[in-house]
């Protein structure tokens, strides 16, 4: 069974590296309107707050997709405890 919390935890690591990445290339490419306009208006701090504001937003949602990774983690790993009692308790009949 430990074969399948290891299976289990391999891919709940890939899904949080893989959020973490995606957020990053995503807070990248939300960077560029906003890189065009404080070249435009050099002077307006509405920009960088607007900036701001997206990145948080953006933050917000991964970490909403990286917590539900992790509850989803715990929900496998306590089946596959559940499972893996289930199989003790009938070998010991």
């Amino acid at each position: 069974m430990s074969k399948l919390i290891q299976i289990k935890d391999l891919v709940q690591e890939l899904v949080d590296k893989g959020a973490t990445t995606v957020e990053e290339i995503h807070k990248s490419i939300a960077d560029m309107p906003f890189d065009i306009l404080k070249k435009v208006d050099t002077g307006s701090e509405t920009t960088e707050s607007a900036r701001q504001f997206h990145h948080q937003t953006i933050g917000g949602v991964y970490n909403v997709i990286r917590k539900i990774n992790k509850e989803v983690g715990n929900f496998a790993e306590q089946i596959l405890d559940s499972v893996n009692q289930t199989r003790d308790d009938s070998e010991n009949y």
